[in-house]
This record gives structure tokens, C-alpha cells and sequence, in this order.
């Protein structure tokens, strides 16, 4: 008997292939890292493939000739605390006396600032309550110090420090209690600390009860979570941030219960995010992939081998376009439309491709094209909407210092302790990411005090500049001088009609198209997924 027509083969066959396909997704799993998959840096494992480095330029560290000149800002003359003058007594010709005060031919002065820190002693004020004795009845009558003032020992300016160096910069209490003594001569306890942080978030409940509104009420925003620790169990922290705000909600889960908390139960606008499953409850259309974290998982179908590298080399190379692309739009070397346009040319190979890979056999490789088949509406919400970008850096900038506060504190013992997480993120975020104006301080310098009113909660209009967050990246590929993206199959001559600059060069140096021809026919025997074309 055959051995394909024996059961007993069949069935060896079968399970060899099983075992085959379980040993390559556990080595798949021992190889997992920052690079194709959801690790952090921190977490690689030793045998992970080191961190890219740029190679050395050859030229010596700081300034480079000719770069533009980053000179000292005067401040404005309002901010200037003195003045010292230096004025010529005598002509330096004939040394005639010169008289103290400038006359109308005389020259603007130079001018040169020093800033300078005072000697920082906090201020102490000492109440006290006297008393009198009557000279008519000889009766004693005292006058009670009000209770009002003896509830604090520490004044909203320095409260106002204290916890914002504890709240925006992760200062532990110890170091706290050590900074108030040695820099303002003021020995505090480490309780009081603590009672200075429960003040500081009453008094920005309504601060951030203004910054979760503004969050659910933006027509764009960046949504991401990490967890943290409540008295040793894990919670969530959450956060949602615009280009000028941020929220964050600690809550116990990490399912939409949590993100009702943070955004509301009726989601509005448009959110950028990874494929968490608690996003999965918002229209698709609405909804914007990160594509940096799709760049990881198509590193891991690659590192899986097999099958699965295949279709993640196609995607990966994709994926490479597509940043391109999106580089080139938001530097003003391509418009809109023409991203539009090639987009569309590439949805329906990217759709056959994800189908493909769906049915492949590989259980990783099935999940994630199916997954990514199922939201590909979402993968471009960023080329149909301005305002939206492709990845969710921005949300995960945000998150980072949170990150970093629960690495060294180990999050949260106490309910109080979890709200100023959620309360003394928001001012800090907003600041810095409003603009350079404004001061962090300003909510904090209002606690509820005695002699000190409450002014609202308006800080989300401090700042109302907006600053960009996207580092200049240049163009990876330059052709005859225009930068030609998306060479793809043969939708290349398409994609060439929609790039004029490339036309008007090419009719003064018709080497250019010899050029892109090259280049194309390189490209496609690099990836496999375009056919050799011709324009010349």
C-alpha cells in the first residue's frame, strides 16, 4: 500500500505538521521584542537584535558650520528685576565731560542679561492671639487665633511647588521633605507631604473634570492606556489627549467600561488608536490604526518565517510606502489628493493580500489579516480627514512621563493617592503641549486655603498656541531631483500622472524617466510585488 493512501501515515503527516507548526510560533514567542511586537525597549530579552544606530557622520559634536544662528531672547523690560547703567564720563578724543543723560543723536544702548535666583528662604508668617486684661473688673479676655488658619502650616505658593515637583516630575516624598528643607529652610514631615498632594487634587477636581469634557468634545483625539498598581492590584490608567489637552482616568478595568469613563458613553469624533479591544465598539469609520504599531506585527509575521514572512515582507514594504507618503504631504512635497489617489489605486492589492493571508494556514498570520480585513476602513481615516495622523505617537508621548512615575513609585496605595495621578497630569500636559506661555503652577497656586478664593477651573485656555509635535524628517529617496513614492505594480505610470513636478523635470532632463525606470525595475525585483515597466 501507498504511504499517501495509508491512514496511519496520514495521520503521523498530520501530526508531524502540527508539531512542526507549534515548535515555529513557540520560537516565534522566545523571539519576540520591541521590534515585532508590543515589548517595551526595556523588556527585551538578551538575544534581541540591538538598537539601530545611525553611523558616524565623521564630524565633531555640537554646532555645525553654517547652521542657523540660535541666539540668547532678551526678555521683555517688564521682566527686568534692575538695571545698572555704564555711562561714559568723558569723550574718549578729547576728553571732554560728557553729560549723564542721552541726547537725541545719541545711539540706543547695548544690552547684556543675567538671570539670577535670590537667596530662597520661604516666608514665614507667625499668628498669634493675644490677650487683654481689663483694668476696670480685672477680667482676662483672649482672642482666639481662627480655626480656619491653623488648618494648614503650609501656604498655596509653597504647597504649590511641592506638589508640582511631585506631581509633573515624579519627585518621591522623601525627596520632597529634603528639597522644601535645603532650598527653602523649611522642615516639613513626610505626612504632610501627603496632605499637600490630597489638597492639590481638590483643588483641580473641577480642572480636570474641565479637561475630560474637552477631550470627549475634540474632533480628534489619541487614546491609549498602561497599567498601574492601586494598593498592589492592577488598574488601568487612561488617557485621551488632543494637540492641546490631556486626560487621564485611573479605572479598574481596561474594557470599554474604562474608556466609557475616560470618553463618555456616546464616543464622538474620530480616535486614533492601536487595535485594543475596547476600541472595537466605536464605527470603523471613525477610528484611526496605529500604523507604527502595525509596522511591529508585520516584523513578527516576518520573524515567524514560512509563510507568514512572505506576507509580512509585502505589507512591511507597504507599510514603507505609506510613511513616505505621509512624510511628503505633511512636508508640502505632495498634496492631498495625489496620497488620495494612490491610496485608492492600492486598497484593492491590499484588501487581496489580507484575504490571502487569512486563509494561509499560519494562525498568526490568519488573525491579523483577518483582523486588519475586517477594520481596513479604519488604516486610512488619516488621508481622508486632515487633522489626523497616521500613528498614535502623540498619545503615547503623553503617556510616557506616567509610565516612567509608576516605574519608580510603584503606583498607588490609597483612593486619594489615584486621584492626584488623574488630577496633576492634565494642567502639566496641557502646558507643554499648548505652547511655551502659560504657567503650571497656576491651578495649584489656588488651593482651598483661608484668605485664598478659588478662581475656577479655565486652564485649558491658558495656552491656546498650538505646538507640533512631528520632528522634520527628510525624504528617503531622491530621483533626479523630484522624491517619487508609492512605486508599486503597475499602477506606476498612474501614479506618475499625478506627479507634475516629475513631468516638468522630465521634459528638461530626459534622463530622469531612465531614471525612475531603473529605480522601478530595482524595486521590483526587491519586493516581488511589481512588474519590470518602461516609460522611456
Amino acid at each position: 500500500m501507498d504511504a499517501s493512501e495509508c491512514p496511519g501515515c496520514r495521520r503521523l503527516e498530520e501530526e508531524v505538521r502540527q508539531l512542526r507548526e507549534e515548535l515555529r510560533q513557540l520560537k516565534a514567542q522566545l523571539g519576540r521584542n520591541a521590534s515585532n511586537s508590543s515589548l517595551p525597549p526595556s523588556a527585551n530579552p538578551p538575544q534581541a537584535p540591538a538598537p539601530v544606530q545611525k553611523p558616524r557622520s565623521g564630524r565633531k559634536p555640537g554646532g555645525q558650520p553654517g547652521h542657523p544662528p540660535h541666539l540668547k531672547q532678551l526678555l521683555p523690560r517688564e521682566r527686568i528685576t534692575r538695571t545698572e547703567r555704564f555711562v561714559p564720563t568723558h569723550c574718549r578724543h578729547c576728553h571732554t565731560p560728557l553729560p549723564t543723560e542721552a541726547g537725541p543723536e545719541d545711539p540706543e544702548p547695548t544690552r547684556f542679561q543675567v538671570a539670577d535666583l535670590p537667596p530662597v528662604r520661604a516666608e514665614i508668617i507667625e499668628y498669634q492671639g493675644h490677650s487683654r486684661l481689663c483694668p476696670g473688673c480685672g477680667t482676662l479676655t483672649m482672642h482666639a487665633i481662627p480655626a480656619e488658619l491653623c488648618r494648614h502650616s503650609i501656604g498655596p505658593g509653597l504647597a504649590a511647588a511641592t506638589a508640582y515637583l511631585a506631581g509633573c516630575h515624579q519627585v518621591s516624598k522623601r525627596g520632597l521633605e529634603e528639597i522644601v528643607e535645603t532650598l527653602f529652610d523649611v522642615p516639613v514631615a513626610l505626612g504632610t507631604i501627603a496632605n499637600l498632594e490630597q489638597e492639590m487634587s481638590q483643588a483641580l477636581a473641577s480642572a480636570h473634570a474641565e479637561a475630560v469634557q474637552a477631550v470627549q468634545e475634540a474632533p480628534v483625539k489619541h487614546a491609549d492606556e498602561t497599567g498601574w498598581k492601586k494598593h498592589g492590584k492592577k488598574c488601568w490608567l487612561w488617557v485621551a489627549a488632543t494637540t492641546q489637552v490631556a486626560a487621564f482616568v485611573l479605572h479598574a478595568g481596561r474594557g470599554l467600561a474604562g474608556l466609557a469613563v475616560l470618553l463618555g458613553d456616546a464616543i464622538g469624533g474620530i480616535v486614533v488608536s492601536d487595535r485594543w479591544c475596547a476600541y472595537r465598539h466605536l464605527p470603523v469609520y471613525r477610528r484611526q490604526l496605529c500604523w507604527a504599531h502595525l509596522r511591529r506585527d508585520f516584523q513578527g509575521l516576518i520573524d515567524l518565517g514560512g509563510k507568514a514572512k512572505k506576507i509580512g515582507l509585502e505589507l512591511d514594504l507597504f507599510a514603507e510606502d505609506v510613511f513616505h507618503c505621509w512624510y511628503r504631504v505633511r512636508d508640502g512635497t505632495l498634496s492631498r489628493g495625489s496620497l488620495r489617489t494612490y491610496i485608492d489605486g492600492q486598497r484593492p492589492w491590499l484588501r487581496d493580500l489580507l484575504a490571502r493571508g487569512s486563509v494561509s494556514g499560519c494562525a498568526k498570520t490568519a488573525a491579523l489579516c483577518g483582523q486588519l480585513l475586517e477594520l481596513e476602513p479604519a488604516l486610512w481615516t488619516f488621508v481622508r480627514r486632515e487633522g489626523v495622523e497616521p500613528t498614535n505617537n502623540h498619545g503615547e508621548r503623553v503617556l510616557r512621563k506616567a509610565v516612567l512615575w509608576r516605574k519608580k513609585s510603584f503606583g498607588c496605595v490609597s483612593e486619594g493617592g489615584c486621584r492626584f495621578v488623574e488630577q496633576k497630569g492634565p494642567p502639566r500636559r496641557t502646558h507643554s503641549l499648548g505652547g511655551a506661555g502659560g504657567d503650571p503652577l497656576r491651578p495649584a497656586r489656588h488651593l482651598p486655603h483661608p484668605g485664598i478664593s478659588h478662581p475656577g477651573s479655565a486652564w485649558v485656555r491658558w495656552n491656546s498656541g498650538v505646538r507640533s509635535n512631528w520632528r522634520g524628517q527628510g525624504n528617503r529617496r531622491s530621483i533626479g531631483g523630484p522624491c517619487l513614492a508609492g512605486c508599486r505594480r503597475e499602477n506606476l505610470v498612474g501614479w506618475i500622472r499625478f506627479e507634475p513636478e516629475i513631468r516638468a523635470v522630465a521634459s528638461v532632463r530626459p534622463e530622469v524617466l531612465e531614471q525612475i525606470t531603473r529605480f522601478c525595475n530595482e524595486y521590483a525585483n526587491r519586493s516581488h510585488c511589481m512588474r519590470p515597466v518602461s516609460l522611456c
